[in-house]
Formats: C-alpha cells, sequence, structure tokens
C-alpha cells in the first residue's frame, strides 16, 4: 500500500522514487528509469501492493494471479523477491511482511495513482485550479496499460473496477476545472463530453458557451448531433431540447462570454430518463446504490451475490423512507454500460453514491462498501466487512442490514453539517434469484421458461425467499398473458405462486405486487389495487409497484391516476426493464381519456424499446390508428406479424381487461389497419 501524503494530489519535492501507473508502468530513481521485470505477474502484483489501502494476505494475492499453479506460494515469493530487488534500498525496505500478510510502504515515493486517489477522498471540489489542472493532466492515460493478464479473472476483474474509479475521476477533475472557470482554450469541457457522452450537464454548459458567445449555429448543430446519440441509446432528448431554448434566449441578450460556468445553465433533469423525469425529490436526500463488483468471477459475468446484494440494500434503504433512493433497473442499465459509481451519481443528480465490491476465498467473504459525495467526491464512509461463509445468505443478510444502517446515519450526520456550513436552500439463492430475473426481462418464451427453472431453484435453496416465489408468480402471468400456454392453468400457478410468496413474508411489498397481478389475471379489480396499493405502502420506492398499479387503472380504473402512477414509476427508474409497460400503460389511459394523438406518441416510445412484446407493440398499432396514422399502424402492425403471423384483435383483447367502452374504442382502431 502506498502511504500518501497531506498534500491531496501534489506530488513528493524529492521522492525516493517516481512511480507511474497511469499510462504503461514504469519506475524512476533519481531521475533515471528502472528496468522491470519481464513477468507481467510481477508488475501486476506491484501495482495491486501499491493501489491497495491495507496490508493483503498471500492466499488473496495467490488467488488473484496464479490459476491453480502446482506452488502459487512458492510464484508468490518469488515475485516479490524481484519486487524487493527494484524497489528496496540499502537502507529502506519497502516491500514489508507480518504474519500472512503482504504491504508496500511506498511513504517516501511519488505514485501518481495515490496522490489522485488522495485527492479524490479529501474532496475534488476542494481543490484549487492549478491542483485539479496538474491531477487532470495525470489521469488522461488509462491505468496500467497493457497489463491485461490471461486466465486471471480476479485480477482483470480488478483492473477494470480500478480504471472505471479514475475516468470517473478524470470526470469530476474537468467538471471542477469548468466550475472554476478555467476552460478557456483549454477543452476541457470537450473531453468531459468525450468521457460522458451522456451527462446533462456537460451538454448543459456547452450549450451555454455556445450560446453567450452567439454561435447560434453551433450551437443547433450540437444539439442535433446530442439528440440523435441520446435517442440512439433509449435516452429522452427532451432536457437538452430545453436547455438549448433557455440559454439561446438568455445568451440573445448578453455579450460573448469567454467561457460558461455552472451558475449560467438552467437545470435540466436530474437523470437521463426518458421523458427528462427527475430522478431526485426535493425533500430528502437522495443517493444511489451501484452494483457491488463481484471479484470472484471471471470480467463480464452477469448476475452473483454482489448484483444481489446491492438490490437488497436498494430495498432495504427504499424502506426506510427518509431517503430517495433509485430504483435497480436504472443502477443496473449505467453499471451494464460501463459507467463509473462517481460519474453514474451526476448522471442520476443523486447527493450520494453508494459502491463496492464482494469476493470469496476459502471459506471466508469479504464486502468492501464506500459512501461518497456526488459533487465533491469526499469519501464519507467506507468499511470492510471479512465474514466466514458457513451460511452466506444469513452472512449477506448481516452484512446488508450493517451497510443499510451506516450509510443511514452517515448520511443523516453530513446533512445536519451541511445544514450548519451552508444557507438554508445466501448466496446462491439470491444468485439464482438474480439470474431468474436476468432471463425475466427479455420477455420471450424461451427466457421466460428459463427464468421459471432459476426461481424454482431460489426456492428449493431457501422456501422462505419470497422474492423467489413472486418471480415464480410472474413466470406464469407471463404464460397467460402473452399466451404462450393454456391460460387456464398458467393463471391458477400465477395466483398460488404470489400467495405462497404472501405466506412467506406478507411485509415484502413484491409479495403483494405479484398477488395484485394475479388477481387482475383472474378479473378481480378492485382486490388487485388493493394490494397494489399494499405493496406501494411497504416501500414507496417500489418502482414496478406503481407501475402495476398504472397497468391496471390504465384498462379499467381511473386514467388519470393511470398516468400519475406510469410518470411516477419512470421517475423511480427512468431505465428500468419494464420502461416500455409504463410508457404502454400511459398510452392506453390517453386512449380511454380520447386523446389519441398523444396516445399514439407515448405507444410509438413504448414499441420502441428492445424488449417490447407484441402486445406492446399492438398498442402503438391501435393507438395509431385512433389517431388516424394508419400507415404507421399498418406498419407496427406487419412488424407483430412477421413473428406471429395469426396475431387477431381478440388476442390483444383477451390478454387484457378493458371495460366494455375501452375495448371497442380499440377494436374500432384494429378494424381501420386490418387487424380484426
Amino acid at each position: 500500500m502506498a502511504v500518501e501524503s497531506d498534500t491531496a494530489g501534489v506530488l513528493e519535492t524529492n521522492p525516493a522514487l517516481q512511480v507511474r501507473l497511469l499510462g504503461p508502468l514504469a519506475i524512476r530513481r533519481n531521475g533515471a528509469s528502472l528496468a522491470l521485470p519481464r513477468s507481467r505477474k510481477v508488475r501486476a502484483l506491484f501495482a495491486y501492493l501499491a493501489l491497495t489501502p491495507q496490508p493483503v494476505t498471500r492466499t488473496r494475492l495467490c488467488e488473484l494471479l496464479w490459476d491453480v499453479p502446482n506452488d502459487p506460494r512458492g510464484e508468490l515469493r518469488w515475485c516479490l523477491s524481484k519486487i524487493r530487488q527494484m524497489v528496496d534500498g540499502p537502507d529502506r525496505q519497502r516491500v514489508r511482511a507480518q504474519a500472512d500478510t503482504v504491504w508496500l510502504d511506498l511513504s517516501d515515493c511519488s505514485v501518481d495513482a495515490c496522490d489522485i486517489a488522495h485527492a479524490s477522498r479529501s474532496g475534488i471540489g476542494t481543490l484549487g485550479p492549478a491542483q485539479a489542472e496538474a491531477l487532470a493532466a495525470l489521469v488522461q492515460s488509462e491505468l496500467l496499460d497493457g497489463l491485461e493478464i490471461e486466465r486471471c479473472p480476479a485480477f482483470d476483474n480488478w483492473l477494470m473496477a480500478q480504471r472505471r474509479r479514475f475516468h470517473s475521476i478524470h470526470i469530476a477533475l474537468l467538471e471542477r476545472l469548468v466550475a472554476c472557470g478555467e476552460d478557456q482554450g483549454s477543452g476541457h469541457l470537450e473531453r468531459w463530453l468525450e468521457l460522458a457522452p451522456f451527462d446533462l450537464r456537460a451538454h448543459g454548459l456547452l450549450l451555454a458557451r455556445l450560446a453567450r458567445n452567439g454561435q447560434l449555429r453551433d450551437g443547433d448543430d450540437h444539439l442535433a448531433a446530442a439528440s440523435r446519440l441520446f435517442e440512439a441509446e433509449g435516452f429522452d432528448a427532451a432536457p437538452l431540447r430545453q436547455a438549448w431554448a433557455a440559454v439561446r434566449t438568455a445568451g440573445a441578450d448578453r455579450p460573448p462570454a469567454a467561457a460558461a460556468t455552472p451558475a449560467d445553465v438552467p437545470e435540466v433533469g436530474a437523470a437521463v430518463g426518458d421523458e427528462g423525469e427527475v430522478a431526485g425529490a426535493a425533500r430528502r436526500a437522495s443517493i444511489a446504490v451501484m452494483p457491488f463488483t463481484d471479484q470472484s468471477i471471471a470480467a463480464g459475468e452477469d448476475g452473483g451475490a454482489a448484483a444481489a446484494l446491492a438490490h437488497d440494500v436498494i430495498t432495504r434503504l427504499a424502506k426506510l423512507r427518509s431517503l430517495f433512493v433509485i430504483a435497480q433497473g436504472t443502477v443496473f442499465r449505467l453499471h451494464d454500460r460501463h459507467i463509473g459509481p462517481e460519474q453514474a451519481g451526476r448522471m442520476l443528480k443523486v447527493e450520494y453514491v453508494v459502491s463496492g465490491s464482494l469476493r470469496r476465498q476459502t471459506g471466508r467473504l469479504t464486502i468492501t462498501v464506500e459512501l461518497a459525495e456526488t459533487e465533491s467526491g469526499r469519501v464519507v464512509w467506507a468499511e470492510i466487512f471479512n465474514r466466514t461463509a458457513d451460511d452466506t445468505f444469513l452472512v449477506l443478510d448481516e452484512i446488508g442490514d450493517r451497510i443499510v444502517a451506516s450509510v443511514a446515519s452517515e448520511v443523516e450526520a453530513a446533512e445536519r453539517n451541511r445544514a450548519i456550513l451552508k444557507p438554508p436552500n445466501g448466496l446462491d439463492a439470491w444468485e439464482a434469484h438474480h439470474r431468474g430475473l436476468w432471463h425475466m426481462y427479455r420477455f420471450n418464451q424461451a427466457d421466460n421458461d428459463k427464468a421459471r427453472s432459476f426461481f424454482e431453484r431460489a426456492i428449493r435453496l431457501d422456501p422462505t425467499f419470497a422474492r423467489a416465489y413472486a418471480g415464480l408468480s410472474f413466470t406464469h402471468f407471463q404464460n397467460a398473458f402473452q399466451g404462450w400456454t393454456a391460460r387456464a392453468p398458467q393463471i391458477d400457478l400465477a395466483f398460488e405462486a404470489a400467495g405462497q410468496s404472501l405466506m412467506v413474508d406478507d411485509r415484502d411489498p413484491a409479495a403483494h405486487w405479484a398477488m395484485g397481478r394475479a388477481l387482475w389475471l383472474r378479473g378481480r379489480h378492485d382486490q388487485s389495487v388493493a394490494e397494489l396499493e399494499q405493496a406501494i405502502a411497504l416501500s414507496p420506492n417500489f418502482a414496478q409497484g406503481h407501475y402495476a398499479l398504472a397497468f391496471v387503472h390504465s384498462q379499467a380504473g381511473d386514467a388519470a391516476a393511470a398516468i400519475a402512477s406510469s410518470d411516477y414509476s419512470r421517475q423511480l427508474s427512468p431505465f428500468d426493464p419494464m420502461l416500455f409497460g409504463m410508457l404502454g400503460a400511459r398510452a392506453m389511459a390517453l386512449v380511454r381519456l380520447g386523446r389519441f394523438d398523444e396516445a399514439a406518441d407515448w405507444a410509438i416510445k413504448a414499441a420502441a424499446r428492445p424488449n417490447a412484446h407484441a402486445q406492446i407493440r399492438a398498442i402503438a398499432a391501435l393507438s395509431l390508428s385512433l389517431a388516424g396514422r394508419h400507415d404507421e399502424g399498418q406498419a407496427h402492425l406487419a412488424a407483430i406479424r412477421s413473428v406471429l403471423p395469426h396475431y387477431r384483435i381478440d388476442d390483444f383483447l383477451t390478454a387484457m381487461h378493458f371495460t366494455p367502452e375501452g375495448a371497442q374504442l380499440f377494436r374500432d382502431g384494429g378494424r381501420k389497419i386490418g387487424l380484426d
């Protein structure tokens, strides 16, 4: 581990060694470059120890770099001897060992990545322009460029996470420089946008600068290009258009300015959502819990205990009601796009971000977790949990409790201090369940069958797992709703699994959500609404509860309430895998209200989602028909029939439960485009 000074990013004047981890690994002594060992594992071991802030067990180091060799400890000793030859001096021992642990003492050395990490922990918002400029210059290169190692998944996972971390720090440094007004001719804002192309704040700043300089044509061109980029990725560009309209009007009355600062930019939304919905609530502190990195599996694999733990923390924080918690679908989607915690926090406009990692080794489970302020990058709280893994489910449950309690108390303390200083203004069952969710959200028959299998496996492993029963109920719901198998038996199975979920845990909102959907399948509207309302009462941040309520009301209940519930579900989870359903429910409610043009626009957005199924595409076809856009409606119908050649209006109406008046509206729409 590298012991850092209090200079927060200012390199040592006369360091014994200068270590460069950003870019290709390099070490200099007295201005001369040292010859590095040819072994990639020696270099990887040195870099890992240099960046790790505590002693590491030899067992951990063996698991990190050796894929079951004959003598991993012998290879480790050999690598450490090579590092000693490289960095130790006659009167200075930098490779240190005690009992079974090893660490590096680099307190008299300059390590570029450690200087940057120290500045991040202290708070990038506290850096002056000169410090931020120097650190931004250092962090431009990729961490340990070219040091990937074959057949070392644990090291690759660690390296990938570290690279994401420094990528996010680079963005935060550029944001700091722009905020300090240091962007004139430097290209900091353009580089920020290059690294974070979906960051609304960066786009807003650039548009503000163009407007203030009278470069309206350039602003129009940037808006057009950015809108195409956002829409290609399924993001809504409306906040960009709103920001451009605001700054263009304001800029016309101002003299040209050298640079725009955050004060020049109107608020353009708290998250990149499909409708630009604000992902933060005004009266509560907001937080995003990013998926934890599982360092025990190969890089790039999906699912696992780490993702399940993050999901559990999100759920428990939501039940506290004191925080606005970003929903699982949103943060997992950002994580899948390799967006780091700090950058995700800025995109979502939350005040705090939780991130961490999980590692299993020889009967032990180690979880690291960190809570940071989004704006400053300051680490508010960090902890390492090390437990025996005799019962991993109970261990995760205990650690989850600790994380939630610590995060809640630390946020409360940080908010209190801010108010003073500022003006008022189990594993296996979990893994099976998570993999079931991964397949469930694909919305096709083959994946639905796989999801059912994973949920059943989770139930076998833990018969008291209410969420697994809820997931199982959902797969039977889909079989009935999509008409993939005989409806009547699937309706009964969906109801039975939901009942099991409630018997296991009637305080779990997912159990009431599953029962609400199962009752809807049985045509018991009022009871369905009551169950879904109970789910929301148990967890106000349960986005799918709000969506399911919108879905039920959109067909036979209060259409206005359906629209409100749809909007709130998207606000909670703007990147949710069920987003097509949220949009589709809004469209159906608008049809019942006679607002056909609006319905068509929303239905098109629903059908454009990559996992939208035939019933969603039918909503688009029928809404377009009712809006008089028959050619577009027929195009959507053709897309349905390219997959389901015999699809008819009765297939749609059998799946849904409209009032007689609503059903007649959709039947009329179908007749106009040949869907009869």
